[in-house]
């Protein structure tokens, strides 16, 4: 694993991301808190554009808890069965309806310890949900981010939460709000998996990996 890197060179990387895209934004459409919960819900192991294609039309008829039970499994189904694992997806987005009206009064909990309490909705899920909507600076790790701070030593970690104990703990606090956007925008289109473009990087000379392509 890589060392962790000096918070000066941590604060140039993210002065870069900021010169470069001051408001980075999710790719995930939603229209409301709820809408935002639904489609980070079904972007696991599925990719944003696949989920907007699906929730495009669905979210013009079922944009809160009440109309999602209305619509019920079999119509949402009907709706992101080009999305993988639709089946148990769409139990889950119907469960945490259900428990949305029930207990919150069709309303999205603003607590990482509430979202997580919902069916299909992980500590990542939760995150996205806390930054995007509140503008909580959580840090959601994902694989584009746990490669990325790994590779390039802005956040080395063994797993996800060491990841992201890492940003919160490394990544200067003016730029926390929007650190896990840039990172994951980083990995999707320049630090790719297989054949990083790191002759595109505006972070090449001081990111540590040692692998470095021309």
């Amino acid at each position: 694993m890589v060392k962790q890197l000096p918070f000066m060179t941590m604060r140039e990387i993210f002065r870069r991301f900021h010169q470069a895209e001051p408001e980075p934004k999710g790719e995930l459409e939603h229209v409301n808190a709820y809408t935002l919960v639904v489609a980070v819900a079904l972007s696991a192991q599925a990719t944003d554009a696949g989920v907007n294609k699906a929730t495009r039309a669905l979210f013009q008829i079922a944009d809160t808890p009440d109309k999602m039970l209305a619509l019920g499994e079999a119509g949402l189904v009907e709706h992101i069965k080009t999305i993988g694992l639709f089946r148990q997806k769409a139990k889950n987005v119907i469960k945490l309806s259900r428990i949305l009206v029930e207990d919150y009064g069709g309303e999205v909990p603003n607590s990482r310890a509430a979202l997580q309490s919902l069916p299909g909705v992980g500590r990542k899920t939760a995150n996205v949900v806390l930054n995007m909507w509140w503008h909580y600076p959580a840090q959601a790790v994902d694989t584009h981010i746990f490669r990325v701070g790994n590779r390039s030593g802005i956040a080395p970690g063994k797993d996800v939460v060491a990841v992201e104990r890492a940003i919160e703990d490394n990544v200067p606090a003016d730029y926390a709000l929007h650190a896990h956007h840039w990172l994951i925008l980083h990995g999707r289109y320049i630090c790719v998996a297989r054949k990083p473009k790191c002759g595109a990087c505006i972070i090449r000379d001081l990111c540590l990996f040692e692998e470095k392509t021309l």
